[in-house]
């Protein structure tokens, strides 16, 4: 009987290990980001904020994280290479006081600074403690439903003099930059006239001529 109920509880855990594959597509948002483009103002060492945009299966890794320099404050640019509609995101940290404990999402304002976090944020949470990467904030994908550019300001943590940050998360859908769009808008347009195209397969010699 201890045998059977051994076998059942491991197919419980096989099952259990299909959804996070199925989440890892679902936050495949990262391959979308410019990461040569991406800023993070206030971390402590220059580019760890790049390396906590990383695949779902490595969200838990401890190696890479950012934290903050000056106060408790970062703040993320993250330009993406088209158009994202964002749908959620994950913020995962240390399991104390240094885990970011509020977020305010901006779209569209690149290159942002900690002069305009005044402004309204498009949406704010605030966070529970999440070291293990599983609690998901959802968005209203209404206001994010065509972000070229997002700026995630951490505001404050749970009272460390510095904050960090093992994993972000982005769930979404991404679509083509419109340039993309344009490239092909300007092929068709160079190829357009028909009888063009019929001319060059027989009289091929006029156009070397």
């Amino acid at each position: 009987m201890s045998g059977h109920g051994h076998g059942h509880s491991h197919g419980c855990g096989c099952e259990g290990e299909h959804e996070p594959a199925e989440r890892g597509l679902e936050y495949g948002l990262y391959q979308r980001i410019d990461l040569e483009k991406l800023q993070c103002l206030n971390e402590s060492r220059d580019g760890d904020g790049k390396q906590v945009f990383k695949p779902w299966d490595r969200r838990n890794e401890r190696d890479k994280f950012v934290e903050s320099d000056a106060d408790e404050e970062l703040l993320f640019n993250i330009p993406f290479t088209g158009s994202v509609k964002l749908k959620g995101i994950i913020i995962s940290g240390e399991d104390d006081d240094s885990h970011p404990a509020e977020i305010r999402l901006y779209k569209n304002i690149p290159q942002m600074s900690f002069d305009d976090t005044g402004k309204e944020p498009e949406q704010a949470f605030r966070l529970n403690r999440d070291p293990a990467a599983e609690l998901e904030y959802p968005t209203k994908i209404s206001r994010f439903s065509n972000v070229n550019h997002l700026s995630i300001h951490i505001s404050k943590n749970f009272g460390a003099e510095s904050t960090r940050v093992y994993y972000i998360g982005l769930r979404g859908e991404y679509s083509e930059a419109h340039r993309h769009e344009v490239t092909i808008c300007n092929y068709e347009a160079a190829a357009n006239p028909a009888d063009h195209k019929v001319e060059s397969i027989i009289p091929q010699t006029n156009f070397i001529s």
